[in-house]
This record gives structure tokens, sequence and C-alpha cells, in this order.
């Protein structure tokens, strides 16, 4: 009995010493003891103020040096609209520093969205809705096949001297390009890539002086593909009396062979003349 009276009397001692010192401590460590009164920003970016980044730490700076949320303050500065990425540490005794990543537009993404360079779906913003960037489309999924079909789409018509302008993947898979002489060309589902290298080597004689203007290409067939010319048009004569005369319809090429047709799924309608080009020994 006497062994517990005393280590309770031990406990009550202990309790007595320790909540003035708890107390202490609480109020040493208290929110607005140690404010944060500096902002430190690092970062390579151009479109973030440092104005917007401390009209956003501000609430959490003010909680205090022991008592501010990083993660809180972190998260807010994620969400400005040119932010990729933040990372906010505090350094004694009233500093908060703040590393901004932003993002670098790298396409437009569907209709009302961007894609940076590290692969990231960001809002449109108003600045870039005129600039001139690559337009590529599909399920965000899918962002980074995307990108991949046009990094080589863009080698494969380099030489030729034509820039990509669009990749599309739509809902059922199936790939389309648009090129910069405005030649929309229809890929299809299975092998892409074998596809448009075999466009891709084909493609100069397409191109050459005298020929008419390519409209659309499909490639979606065994062993070769289609191409749609763009309709011959005649000026309207000059001398009086003379009434115009319709214009000629175009003629598909004399050299164009039958290529084995696409599967009734992806079966071409093309309103504009067209060719088809068989391409023997080459494989999809």
């Amino acid at each position: 009995m006497n062994a517990s009276l005393r280590i309770l009397a031990w406990l009550l001692a202990l309790a007595l010493v320790a909540l003035p010192i708890v107390a202490v401590l609480n109020g040493w460590v208290g929110a607005e003891r140690w404010p944060l009164s500096r902002l430190q920003v690092s970062g390579d970016f151009k479109r973030v103020s440092a104005e917007q980044l401390r009209q956003v730490v501000l609430p959490y700076a003010r909680r205090g040096f022991f008592a501010v949320r990083l993660q809180d303050a972190q998260d807010a500065i994620e969400r400005l609209p040119w932010v990729e990425s933040a990372r906010v540490r505090k350094r004694w005794p009233d500093v908060l520093e703040v590393r901004v990543v932003e993002h670098r537009p790298f396409a437009r993404w569907g209709a009302d969205r961007m894609l940076s360079e590290q692969g990231r779906i960001f809002a449109l913003p108003n600045e870039l809705r005129d600039v001139a960037l690559p337009h590529l489309a599909g399920p965000d999924a899918k962002a980074a096949d995307v990108v991949a079909l046009y990094n080589t789409s863009r080698a494969l018509f380099a030489p030729v001297g034509l820039p990509v302008q669009g990749v599309a993947l739509d809902a059922r898979g199936s790939w389309s390009l648009a090129l910069g002489n405005g030649v929309q060309v229809v890929v299809g589902r299975d092998d892409a890539r074998a596809r448009l290298e075999r466009f891709a080597r084909v493609l100069p004689q397409l191109l050459q002086p005298g020929q008419p203007p390519l409209a659309r290409a499909d490639l979606r067939y065994t062993n070769g593909f289609t191409v749609a010319w763009v309709p011959e048009s005649k000026e309207p004569s000059k001398e009086p009396g003379k009434e115009k005369k319709p214009a000629a319809p175009a003629q598909p090429a004399r050299h164009a062979a039958l290529a084995d047709p696409p599967s009734h799924r992806e079966s071409p309608l093309f309103s504009l003349p067209h060719s088809r080009f068989s391409i023997s020994g080459s494989k999809t």
C-alpha cells in the first residue's frame, strides 16, 4: 500500500511539473508566435507572377513556422492555371521557399485543352488560343500513344517537307492525320506505323509537278492505299459571247492499280475522284 501511494505521489508531482512546460511550449510554437514573413520563389517560369504566389500562400504562412501545412500550400499553388508542379519548404526562422515548374505547351489537346511537354493535360489559356501548335486528340489515357505517333509521323514526312499538323485517335482506336499541305490521311486501327511508312515512300511521286493536288489518302488497305485528288477547276472564258463550259471531273491516274479493300467497318467514302495504288511485297 505504501508503495502504491509513493508511485501516485510521483505521478502527481510529474504532472505538476509537466503541465506548465507544455503550456509554455504550446505558446512558444503557436500560430502567431513565429510568423513566416518572407517568401522566396525559384524556378523557370514566365506566366506565373510572384504576386499570384504570394496571394495563394499568404493564408498558410500566417499560421506560423511550426503550424504551417506545407502540403496544403503546395496543393493550392498547383491549382494555378499555368503551374505544373510546385514544392514548398520552410526555412528557419521565417522563410517560406516555393519552387514552381510551369507547363510548357507542346500541342493542343482536343477542343479546349493543352498538352504539356511533360505529357500533362491542362486547360487552354486564352493567350494560347491563336498560337500555332500541333492539334492532337484522343482519350486522355492514350496521350502518350498519340504523341508517339505524332513524333513518328513528323520523322516520316520531314524528308518531303511536310509538317504534321494534327494526329487524332478516335474512340474505336482508329488513327487519322492532317498534313501541312491540307491532306487528310486516314490510317485506321492496325499497324499505323507500317501504313504510314508505306505511304511516305510513295508520297514524293504523288507530289511531283504536274500532279493534281492531293485531298485525302486512305491507308486502310492490306497492300496499298487510295488517294483522292482535288477536283480540277477551269477559269471562265473571258471572250464575249462564249458560255462557260462545266469543268470535266478529274479522272483517276492511269497507273492506278486496284488494291485489296479494307474491312467493311472502315470502307472509304470519298466523294472526290480517287485512285488506288497497290504496293507489292509490302506488309502492314
